[in-house]
């Protein structure tokens, strides 16, 4: 079991404005959470842009080769047939399946990317520091047990309605 001191804010300037001040301070912020995207709270916390959109290119283009290659080896390798005098590698009639795959293999391995790099398996209890958090309120979760005194008075500096220790 985990102890934290959480803040709770019930503005999102407010809260901007007190991670700006903890970043100042030099205290680490374990975690923030907020039932509602927050404009700018990423780059506030210095947090690295996201690679998922690396990925959904490298995961598209797996389903264009993947597509290209199993038609080329199909019409040309395993079973060409000659049909009307066409050409065995007839590109333009490749184009929808290879679509197809592009697309499927993107957004399935998409899909499970994410879930793997939030760690949103089955079977994992997630992690609410306090239940206004899905509602109407944004939490800032300090994990550091020595500049918890030093917290404490911050967030009542900086407009926290509430500054509790809870366990998880």
């Amino acid at each position: 079991m985990a102890k934290y001191l959480i803040g709770l804010y019930d503005d999102e300037d407010k809260l901007l404005s007190a991670v700006e001040a903890f970043q100042k301070e030099g205290i680490p912020i374990h975690e923030v959470c907020t039932p509602f995207p927050v404009h700018g709270l990423d780059h506030a916390l210095h947090l690295k842009k996201s690679r998922l959109p690396d990925a959904a290119f490298v995961y598209g283009a797996m389903g264009t080769l993947t597509a290209l290659s199993m038609q080329i080896y199909m019409y040309t390798i395993d079973w060409p047939i000659n049909i009307g005098g066409k050409s065995h590698l007839p590109f333009p009639s490749f184009i929808p399946i290879t679509f197809e795959l592009t697309i499927l293999f993107a957004g399935v391995l998409m899909f499970l990317s994410y879930l793997f790099v939030n760690r949103l398996y089955p079977g994992r209890r997630a992690r609410v520091y306090d239940v206004r958090q899905t509602d109407d309120a944004m939490v800032m979760a300090i994990a550091d047990e020595k500049v918890w005194d030093q917290a404490r008075d911050l967030f009542r500096k900086t407009g926290a309605f509430e500054a509790k220790i809870v366990e998880l």
